[in-house]
Formats: structure tokens, sequence, C-alpha cells
């Protein structure tokens, strides 16, 4: 085993493609192949699982995925010590529901990171996509939200995917409308006080199952139903039609403004947000920090940190 194998196998995690990594590593599709079956005979292991739709890691690749980016970290910084070397681009990667939070603290990420190269992926995304990215070890973290109604569903398919959930902090279920909307002066709201307006949600493509829903009470019958992809949309669609979304309540000034405010909606659901990992990865500085920003600013907005 050597240090220029681990390289390649984080590469083509990187690109999900032998062939991609191969040409950004300006070697031949053949010599890579090789390289990497030569490893896996080594170790007695299969590192990735080969089919029609491509390569993805297997049990023991994800494992020995999170080693190898260790053992290659530890040898730069040795490098960079005794050889003057500089230093490599820093990698992280997060696959988030459309939480507003999740944004500030990797704004916080990059900016500590203070490097000259670094190459930061945030996505925001649906919920079976992170965690299948997770799975996948295309993000090494993701975060996402459980409650009563769809714990024992998502439970299951986090243990048969070998991943972990660790909570955050637990919500009272908010609204999000316009500070225009003939809700806004109300100090809480219930469900009859919404029904004449469109209540917007993320849609979840294939997996468009009432237990991968982002908002809770996803079951209830809505007169007017908007579904949209991405935070801006929403956002734009609050304030045009007086829509509105239910969320966690954690809102933005600073990246959002001021045309849209939080409102408490009265119901006895709770939401419990947190982040997942492969139960078998060893998570980077850059992940770690991450996480501690997300604490941080979570504890200014007044939620207790789940330990």
């Amino acid at each position: 085993m050597t240090l220029q194998q681990l390289k390649y196998i984080i590469k083509i995690v990187e690109f999900r493609s032998i062939t991609e990594a191969a040409k950004q590593l300006f070697i031949t599709q053949p010599s890579l192949s090789n390289a990497v079956k030569e490893l896996e005979n080594e170790l007695c292991i299969e590192i990735f699982n080969r089919s029609s739709k491509g390569i993805t890691l297997t049990i023991d690749g994800a494992e020995f995925l999170s080693y190898a980016r260790q053992v290659v970290e530890q040898s730069e910084l040795l490098e960079q010590r005794y050889k003057g070397k500089k230093p490599s681009r820093q990698l992280c990667s997060v696959s988030t529901q459309h939480y507003a939070f999740s944004v500030n603290a990797f704004v916080e990420l990059v900016k500590e990171s203070n490097a000259d190269e670094y190459e930061f992926t945030l996505r925001e995304t649906r919920t079976y996509d992170i965690i299948e990215d997770v799975k996948n070890m295309r993000s090494e973290i993701g975060i996402m939200y459980i409650n009563d109604f769809n714990e024992k569903v998502i439970t299951k398919l986090l243990k048969e995917n070998r991943l972990e959930f660790h909570p955050l902090f637990e919500a009272d279920p908010h609204v999000f409308i316009s500070a225009t909307n003939p809700l806004a002066k109300k100090e809480q709201v219930t469900l009859k006080d919404l029904e004449d307006f469109p209540c917007l949600s993320f849609e979840q493509g294939e997996f468009n199952s009432f237990y991968f829903s982002e908002e809770i009470l996803s079951t209830v019958y809505h007169k007017k139903s908007i579904h949209v992809s991405d935070r801006a949309t929403l956002f734009n669609l609050l304030i045009g039609l007086n829509g509105y979304t239910i969320c966690t309540g954690v809102l933005s000034s600073d990246l959002n403004g001021n045309d849209i405010i939080s409102v408490p909606l009265i119901t006895e659901e709770k939401m419990k947000i947190g982040w997942i990992v492969n139960s078998k990865a060893n998570l980077s500085n850059a992940a770690k920090s991450y996480i501690e920003h997300l604490k941080t600013l979570i504890s200014k907005y007044g939620f207790v940190i789940m330990e």
C-alpha cells in the first residue's frame, strides 16, 4: 500500500468516476483501475461497488476512505513542516436540508480556514439525497431533522446505511411569512389561520414520501400548495404570494434580510435537528469545525445544545 494509492482512492470518490479521476490525475483509466484492484487484493477488501450506474463505496470502502484521508492529511502536514511544501487545498463537503443556520455556519467555516486554496461544497438538497451523500461519503456530514412522525422510518433507513444521527437541538415549529402578510402581527398562528394562504414546501423528487418532507405536518391537507426546489425561490414566493412554510423558526436577517419573519405555530409537534455521519468515518478537522460553528450559532438563537 502506497501513499499514491490512497490519493487515488480519494480522487475517485471526489469525482465518483474512475474515468474522470484518471483524467484529473493525468494517468490512463486502466492504470488507475489496476492500482485500485491491487490495493483491494492486498487488503482483502472491496473498496468500491461497481455497476452500470457507476461506482459507490462499500461499507469497508467507507471506513478505508476515512483512514486514507487522515493518512494523506498527516503526510501533507509533515511535508509542510519539513519541506516547506505549500499547504494543499482544504476540502469539506456538507449536505443539508434548507436551513439558514447551515449556511451561516458554512460561512464561518470558510472565513476561519484562511487558506490560500480550498474547495468546500455545501449542498442544500432533498432529504433522501442527504442520506445518499453521507452514505457514499460524497459529503462528510448531513443536516436534517426527525420528529415523532418520521423517526421510525428515518432511523431504520439510517441504520440500514450504517449512518448515525447526532441531535443538535429541539425546536418548536414556526412559520416563515412575509413581513407584510396579514398574519405578521400575530404572536402565534394556527393551521386554521393559515388555511387560505399558499403552503410552500420543498419538493422531494421521486422520494416524495410524507416521511421525507422537510416540513412537519406533511399529511395535513392544504387548499393551496406550491412545491419548490430552492430556498431563494421559496422566499420570493413567501413575499410575492403571501405564502408560508413550516420550519424551525431560526432565521438569519444577515443572509435573508428583514422581509421574512418567523411566527410560532401552535402545535404539539417538535423538531429535533441534528447531523448524520457515516458510522465508519472519522471526521476531518474542517467537518469538526463546521459542527462547532453550528453549535455556536444555534446557541446564539437561544437553543440548548443536545449532547
